[in-house]
């Protein structure tokens, strides 16, 4: 009888060898899956900052451009000098187009009286017209309105395409005349659309093309209002809504119109006023694919390294057989660690053996290359947030600085205004205003072109920076009208301040212009003047009339 013979059994080195390897294998990957996953985690979350950080930046900037034509429009409405002669004055009318100039986007300005019927207009467009039924209408009667994004109706016809392509569609933006008390009539500005697009392009960062980052508005119905590229009515066509997200959050993948999910982000425009509060939102995306390029592209760097160490591990693994199972409840225990995210937590060199040692090593350099990666990975997005942060901060620095002269402007000053006010008020000093106005400015543009009247302009801001103390503040408000605010300051003094202005003024000859002048208004704040701004501009600018009325280049005061 024949006795089958027993399998052959192998060794205790090798079974030690194969457990090890096994072991060394499942802890590389196990390490490197839990530190990819934990990289992935944060750059995704990053790219949402990001993205996040984008969309509000855009709504943030829509919410002030809307209060500010908002303020515009209400500064002009109450504006009692301007409207002393009637609805269709010659002073209507240089406000009207002084301030189209400055803002090339309102395509119509126009004042309706209490019948609805248009008495001036830039351009003339719908002169002798009625507009008693168009809603700006009807609203800017009740007081400040800001309607919401429309279709040009009247207008359509009479103005040229935007520069999109699309039809031409408006936001208006209206408010009650008040004359000695009364309200007279309506004026009404209606502002491009195209002032959007300009806005949403200036905030994009240097890589959105690369990463076909996009902003879009859509109204509080939920309806896209603004799509890049000239594609907003194809948008609509195709019934795309506010993109859904899990409530709570907002930003997150979501699945468009066009078959495609985006990593999706939401910025509501909040209100900056009663009257501009139409629930818009901002809504950032960028195609999943290409958000998380780099997370997966650092996903499979960290598996692609953990693998690697683990085959290397598992080939030294062979030749360990001794003290192996000391090394490897070791590295297991502090693989568990590192994986927990316990601090100080690392692979410790062993040298029980030349073999552990070279494993444990090796994956203690694994594990650092992997961390160190993490970190570049930080350090790349940081970069680019602060990079997005300096681009931000350049543009309100733009939005608050006069390009042409470099003083500020009318919004840069708003600030000023308000902190010289409570300081003034809370410690008891002076405080007063000279408003400046270039006698026959436009007869230096007519008659010499307007590179001659730019130079007067920056000469004339050369003389207000020398002249006044470093504590002063000056703006350019709008065209030739110039604004000096004068803290510490009574009125025989910034009387004496603005004559000296007006004779170095009179005094400095210019090429090509030769000599101007120009005319100071001078208003000091009231102790017991509650609407502190408002009233000392209105005084201030009450005298440059009377000044301008008296016969120019001279300087009037009212207290």
């Amino acid at each position: 009888m024949n006795i089958p013979a027993r399998p052959r059994r192998a060794s205790l080195r090798t079974q030690i060898a194969v457990v090890f390897g096994l072991l060394v294998i499942v802890l590389g990957l196990l390490l490197s899956t839990l530190l990819s996953d934990m990289l992935r985690q944060h750059l995704q979350k990053q790219a949402g900052v990001s993205l996040e950080l984008a969309a509000r930046n855009a709504a943030k900037m829509l919410a002030n451009g809307l209060q500010d034509r908002s303020r515009e429009v209400q500064v002009l409405s109450q504006s009692t000098p301007l409207w002393a002669h009637g609805l269709q004055s010659p002073m209507v009318h240089q406000a009207m187009a002084r301030s189209q100039a400055i803002h090339p986007h309102s395509l119509w300005i126009g004042v309706a009286d209490l019948d609805g019927v248009v008495r001036a207009a830039t351009g003339d467009m719908l002169l002798g017209q009625s507009v008693k039924e168009r809603p700006w209408f009807s609203q800017g009667l009740r007081g400040v309105h800001v309607g919401d994004v429309h279709p040009a109706k009247l207008l359509a016809k009479l103005l040229p395409p935007s520069a999109s392509g699309e039809p031409q569609r408006f936001v208006d933006f209206s408010a009650p005349i008040v004359r000695d008390g009364q309200t007279v009539g309506v004026l009404a500005i209606h502002g491009s659309w195209d002032w959007t697009r300009e806005v949403i392009e200036s905030l994009l960062p240097p890589w959105a093309a690369e990463r076909q980052l996009q902003l879009f508005i859509f109204d509080s119905q939920g309806q896209v209002i603004y799509a890049p590229q000239g594609q907003t009515e194809a948008y609509r066509a195709s019934g795309q809504r506010l993109p859904g997200l899990p409530s709570g959050t907002s930003v997150g993948a979501a699945f468009w119109q066009d078959g495609q999910s985006y990593l999706t982000a939401l910025a509501h425009v909040s209100a900056q006023g009663p009257a501009s509060r139409l629930g818009w939102y901002v809504v950032a995306r960028e195609p999943l694919a290409l958000a998380f390029a780099e997370a997966r592209r650092a996903q499979g760097i960290a598996i692609g390294v953990g693998l690697l160490v683990a085959l290397l591990g598992a080939a030294i693994a062979w030749l360990a057989a001794r003290r192996i199972s000391m090394d490897l409840y070791a590295l297991a225990k502090a693989a568990h660690q590192i994986g927990a995210g316990t601090a100080g937590a690392s692979i410790v060199p062993s040298h029980s053996s030349r073999e552990v040692q070279i494993l444990s090593s090796a994956l203690d350099r694994m594990t650092r290359r992997l961390l160190a990666h993490s970190h570049e990975m930080e350090e790349t997005v940081r970069q680019r947030t602060q990079e997005l942060q300096k681009a931000n901060q350049a543009l309100e620095m733009q939005a608050r600085s006069d390009p042409l002269t470099g003083l500020l402007n009318r919004r840069g000053l708003e600030g000023q205004f308000d902190f010289a006010i409570a300081l003034a008020r809370r410690s008891g000093r002076p405080l007063s205003l000279l408003t400046v106005d270039v006698d026959h400015f436009k007869r230096v543009n007519d008659t010499h072109g307007h590179g001659a009247g730019d130079q007067v302009l920056q000469g004339l801001a050369r003389t207000l920076q020398q002249r006044l103390r470093r504590s002063d503040v000056a703006a350019r408000i709008g065209g030739e009208e110039f604004v000096a605010l004068l803290p510490d300051t009574g009125l025989k003094e910034a009387q004496a301040t603005a004559d000296a202005l007006r004779l170095a003024v009179a005094a400095q000859e210019y090429p090509q212009v030769g000599h101007i002048t120009i005319s100071l208004g001078v208003s000091a704040l009231r102790a017991g003047d509650e609407d502190g701004a408002s009233a000392l501009l209105q005084r201030a600018d009450a005298a440059l009339y009377q000044a301008k009325g008296e016969g120019r280049n001279r300087v009037c005061v009212q207290a």
